[in-house]
């Protein structure tokens, strides 16, 4: 392109982005005002892809983790010819049932990768994808898997603190396919980035192992020649582009007015007529945009190549490549998880549910051993999620199947939402529940994205012991049910244990946590069909010898305790079923007969669980008794915990004798 052509095709993204934001009277104009030029080069030059193939497999990936500067993104679908994205669409910008929602949404339009908007979630999450494709070339080959993954960070993106962790990571893995180009305007809200910052991000970057450089973000060849640059590396690339925000606005230019609010109708006449942009709303010179359509189009040949090397392809080779990227689990799944269930009927496992996880493990790496991706914010020794057949994976060795995240739980999180995304992979990861705190935003975003990651939360309750109130969870089982879409299994023994995990890898439309012990438990269960119980969220696992008076409810670790109170209830002539309820969520979420048939019918109601209240009067009501926590935890060992907290058989015992008439 002559530099004439390659301004008005960057004014067409201005122009639209412009109108949109003016029309909805709501928006971020100035980031892609300012990236335009950037977007431009990278879209026409570089960027592998096929409009009307969005879902190639081997396409680059292109994430706008600056998602507030969503109308950049949708105006390059419109412009290069994606057929969801009409012009419609832009002018619906922000309003109810478009495909341009104030921020990009991939489970709501198709093009877009990776929900963004919460800053620093686009490049951490860019970074699992750029580890798949690392991993899936290394497995699959070049000629299969051979691709960039680009990222449009912002200022926020860098000073967001997961972007720490996960810059440390891309560095340490080498992840040269990994190419950044930050919009370095120096406006955030409050005004300039100087007031809060002043960070040397090309400094930062090199000195997390990164190739680093600085660029005029407006000056084409310099945008062109600094991917070329980044394309040759073998390291992830930082390239700051440096930038005017609202780049052709005459007065806010430059400041934060052309942030997170319309230019007004006098801004954008002069900005458009500063800018040779028609005054028209929404319109693209024919010329124009049969440019932009033919960059749309330009990587068709790429992918028809791609796709007849597939062909040739191995038929078991490259139908392996296909299920994984379907997230299909393999037959070989279901049935080595019923062949282990029949082993732990005959030789039952009385264990700590993380090393009932651990035995499963064994299980399935030995079904899925390339695809079942673990790994672990530097407590692998605890949540015990590595397989012993399973290798580290490392710059060096790509056919790593355990991933060594260090202390980084949010950052391990976002990027297991990239690999969950990018496809090939079911990708799990692990710490103590407690620490979910840390890496709740990226768990949300897989919750609304739908990405079906598994999460291995142990130590999950006051049951850890020693290590106090600091790091036992208390709040943090109801704080995660509280998150639409998101599934929390907590165990109750190895079969139950060998259950979820099926049923989290099988899940592929959401995120599951499962939340395991530190202490050992007896094995309860005493059956294993083949359509699991814990499928419904609960089951009765001990009926009620006569008409039940009492019903105690129980997850994990208290599922013991409410065996051992219908016991003692028994005794005292007073008759009471036990409900295991590895999921309470899922419980509630069943069809009504179904739900009320587990529920059951008997005047009292109890919950026992070593954690607060809240979620448990769905199945209890509000005048249901609760044996649990309802104050932070104490150092000491778990036993004693459980007396001086009262969670223990007597006390459920006691909760029913107040009740039975």
């Amino acid at each position: 392109m002559t530099q004439v052509d390659h301004n008005r095709m960057a004014n067409a993204i201005r122009g639209l982005s412009m109108d949109a934001v003016e029309k909805a009277k709501s928006g971020h104009p100035g980031l892609p005002m300012g990236a335009a030029d950037i977007a431009t080069v990278l879209f026409t030059q570089f960027l592998k892809f096929d409009a009307a193939a969005v879902d190639w497999p081997d396409r680059d990936r292109f994430v706008l983790s600056a998602g507030h500067g969503s109308m950049l993104l949708y105006s390059l679908l419109y412009l290069t010819g994606n057929a969801a994205m009409t012009l419609d669409q832009l002018k619906n910008f922000r309003q109810l049932g478009s495909l341009t929602p104030g921020h990009p949404e991939n489970f709501h339009t198709k093009g877009i990768e990776t929900t963004t908007g919460p800053l620093g979630q686009g490049i951490s999450t860019a970074v699992g994808m750029a580890l798949a494709e690392k991993m899936l070339a290394a497995e699959f080959g070049k000629k299969i898997v051979d691709h960039h993954t680009y990222v449009l960070a912002s200022d926020g993106d860098l000073m967001e603190g997961v972007s720490q962790e996960a810059i440390a990571m891309a560095g340490h893995w080498k992840l040269g396919k990994l190419i950044v180009l930050y919009d370095d305007n120096g406006i955030s809200i409050d005004g300039p980035t100087s007031i809060a910052d002043s960070v040397d991000q090309v400094k930062r970057f090199k000195a997390c192992g990164w190739a680093a450089e600085k660029i005029d973000g407006h000056d084409q060849a310099a945008i062109a020649a600094a991917i070329t640059r980044a394309q040759k590396s073998n390291k992830p690339t930082l390239i700051a582009c440096r930038t005017t925000i609202g780049f052709g606005a005459p007065h806010k230019a430059g400041t934060a007015k052309a942030h997170g609010e319309a230019l007004g109708a006098d801004e954008l006449k002069a900005a458009k007529e500063n800018l040779g942009i028609s005054l028209e709303p929404f319109s693209v010179p024919d010329d124009v945009l049969k440019a932009w359509r033919a960059a749309g189009s330009r990587g068709a040949t790429a992918r028809q190549e791609w796709e007849a090397r597939l062909g040739e392809l191995g038929s078991r080779k490259r139908a392996e490549f296909e299920r994984r990227l379907r997230h299909e689990r393999p037959a070989s799944l279901a049935k080595a998880v019923r062949a282990y269930k029949k082993e732990l009927l005959e030789k039952p496992m009385n264990a700590a549910t993380r090393k009932s996880s651990e035995a499963v493990i064994e299980v399935i790496a030995g079904a899925m051993p390339m695809e079942f991706l673990a790994g672990s914010a530097d407590l692998t020794g605890s949540n015990n999620n590595k397989a012993k057949s399973a290798t580290a994976f490392s710059a060096k060795t790509p056919k790593g199947r355990f991933i060594h995240y260090g202390i980084r739980e949010h950052g391990m999180c976002a990027a297991m939402n990239g690999i969950f995304l990018h496809g090939g992979f079911a990708p799990n990861g692990a710490t103590f529940l407690v620490f979910t705190d840390y890496a709740r935003p990226a768990m949300r975003l897989a919750a609304l994205m739908g990405a079906g990651v598994v999460y291995v939360m142990t130590h999950d309750s006051i049951g850890l012991g020693e290590d106090g109130p600091t790091h036992q969870p208390v709040e943090h089982l109801a704080a995660l049910r509280a998150i639409p879409n998101m599934r929390v299994f907590r165990p109750c023994d190895a079969i139950e244990v060998a259950e979820c995990w099926e049923l989290a890898l099988n899940r592929v439309d959401g995120p599951t946590v499962l939340a395991l012990t530190r202490q050992n438990l007896p094995q309860l269960r005493t059956t294993a069909p083949n359509e699991s119980p814990c499928a419904a969220g609960a089951y009765e696992l001990v009926a009620a010898q006569g008409e039940a008076k009492a019903t105690l409810f129980a997850s994990g670790s208290e599922v013991e305790i409410a065996v051992a109170a219908q016991k003692q209830l028994a005794e005292r002539g007073i008759p009471s079923r036990v409900v295991s309820v590895p999921s309470l969520e899922l419980l509630l979420a069943q069809p009504e007969a179904k739900r009320a048939a587990i529920i059951g019918n008997a005047p009292v109601k109890v919950a026992i669980e070593a954690a607060v209240r809240w979620g448990w009067d769905a199945v209890i009501g509000q005048d249901g008794e609760f044996v649990g926590m309802h104050s932070f935890g104490a150092s000491a060992p778990a036993k004693d915990l459980y007396k001086h907290f009262g969670i223990t058989a007597e006390a459920a015992v006691n909760a029913v004798l107040k009740r039975v008439s």
